[in-house]
């Protein structure tokens, strides 16, 4: 039953993906705003909601491991797996946003949280207020410096989305979250119980398992984006998704319910959320040693490489 729920929430993630591309696009033309903040915005959020639900839930039932693990997982596997898998599909051209704005606020969220992790041990209402708000601040800056300085180019993308209608559009945001949310829920189910069921244990389910999981609608997103050569959606998507999962989804759970860190396991902030950060750092002597403002398809095997590397580690 397990390897149906994984199959049947692979096929939903795949069909949300590539309706959520399809209607950033179609906002894109709409709003007249980059499809870089499109994929931070609205991609973003959907693709997050997997993580939200997870880590919500995990929190309530006092899983701790879980909560944080994910988080943390997914931020891993968005850039080692994700970046790493698009790259090698297509080689991504870095915007020069992404060092003035989406970059280091990915940074400074990180580093944030560890900061706020380690010197409590634990992630309190008020601090998830502040994480909530740090990231509707941000957002806020992007978008209105985007209106005065980003124009579309229609050449890469699909003309006949700027005829979309404002409801046909609503009606494809609905079907990609609604299929991204559940494709989620079943993979993340069927992969937890596959996994008790070998006896891995819970906090390396949470790393790696749950995680990956998770993880897929931005790599079934970007991927598509990729393949369709829409590139600043695939790594406006990813760098917005890592952004959202540390400021909305461990700040409205640590509002809804304080988040704990379990004293055994230490690994947590010893390791894990350091290879986070390291990733997230990472990605700029990659975008500009040797080429620069591009991610080739060799950095992508380093990076896939690191990645399969951490998660040799987790399981160790």
């Amino acid at each position: 039953m397990s390897l149906v729920l994984i199959f049947l929430g692979l096929t939903l993630l795949v069909v949300g993906g590539e309706y959520l591309v399809r209607s950033s696009v179609a906002l894109s033309f709409k709003l007249k705003i980059s499809k870089l903040v499109i994929g931070m915005t609205v991609v973003s959020f959907a693709t997050s909601a997997p993580e939200l639900w997870v880590s919500l839930t995990a929190a309530l039932e006092g899983s701790t491991d879980i909560a944080l693990g994910n988080v943390i997982g997914s931020n891993i596997a968005n850039i080692g797996l994700v970046l790493a898998i698009t790259s090698i599909i297509s080689p991504l051209i870095v915007n020069r946003d992404f060092y003035k704005y989406n970059w280091p606020m990915m940074v400074f969220m990180s580093v944030l949280v560890y900061w706020l992790l380690t010197s409590g041990n634990s992630l309190e209402a008020i601090e998830g207020v502040l994480l909530v708000t740090l990231l509707v601040i941000f957002l806020f800056i992007l978008i209105r410096g985007s209106r005065k300085r980003t124009k579309i180019n229609i050449e890469e993308v699909d003309e006949a989305l700027a005829e979309t209608s404002n409801f046909k559009i609503a009606i494809w945001l609905l079907i990609g979250a609604a299929a991204l949310y559940y494709g989620s829920e079943w993979l993340v189910s069927g992969s937890r119980t596959l996994a008790a069921y070998l006896g891995v244990s819970e906090f390396a389910i949470s790393v790696s398992v749950i995680a990956i999981g998770t993880s897929v609608p931005e790599l079934a997103a970007s991927v598509i984006a990729a393949l369709r050569r829409e590139k600043a959606i695939s790594l406006g998507n990813l760098i917005g998704s890592n952004i959202f999962n540390l400021a909305s989804v461990l700040g409205i759970t640590s509002i809804i319910k304080p988040i704990h860190v379990n004293p055994e396991t230490p690994q947590i902030l010893e390791t894990d959320i350091i290879w986070m950060i390291g990733f997230a750092i990472a990605l700029v002597p990659l975008s500009l040693i040797p080429v620069r403002y591009e991610i080739s398809r060799y950095k992508g095997f380093i990076i896939l490489g690191g990645y399969i590397f951490f998660l040799y580690l987790a399981f160790k």
